[in-house]
């Protein structure tokens, strides 16, 4: 039977945590870049997405709610429904229907970046509050293998 010491578990260990930390921070980073653009897409300011609780009243003004919600965060249980009720008025905010909420509430990883990043333009507090309007990510496509061709010239004057 082999001998270990403590100092050789201990390495072990902290190994361990080292190699779980890398994705971690790596995932914490992507999330506060998506945060950081969505905040800037909707016209407040990037940096208030790395700010602990002012970070949730900026999102509580995207999505045109009143300020006092973040006291509703703080009570167990209630916390898990507000949640799911501002995750929901930020998708329509950016003219997103419950099915991309699902998306953002259980990938969030993968649906944060795409809110952020992708085609998606921000309408108001929960979709100016009118019938949604979904950015069709087709419109205004241009084929990057077949450029359209070039407008004809009109024809000159003939000289005399």
């Amino acid at each position: 039977m082999e001998n270990y010491d403590a100092y050789s578990a201990g390495a072990a260990i902290g190994a361990f945590f080292a190699v779980m930390l890398i994705p971690a921070l790596i995932v914490a980073t992507v999330m506060i870049i998506a945060q950081w653009k969505i905040y800037t897409k909707a016209g407040k300011p990037g940096w208030a997405a790395i700010v602990p609780i002012y970070n949730i009243i900026v999102l509580l003004e995207i999505v045109g709610k009143p300020t006092w919600w973040i006291l509703l965060f703080l009570v167990p249980c209630v916390n898990i429904v507000f949640l799911v009720w501002t995750t929901n008025l930020l998708s329509k905010s950016f003219g997103q229907s419950e099915g991309f909420t699902v998306g953002l509430l259980l990938l969030g990883v993968i649906f944060y970046p795409i809110l952020a990043f992708g085609n998606y333009q921000y309408l108001g507090p929960a979709g100016a509050e009118g019938g949604l309007r979904p950015i069709d990510p087709s419109l205004n496509y241009k084929d990057p293998f077949n450029p359209p061709p070039p407008p004809p010239t009109p024809p000159s004057a003939p000289e005399a």
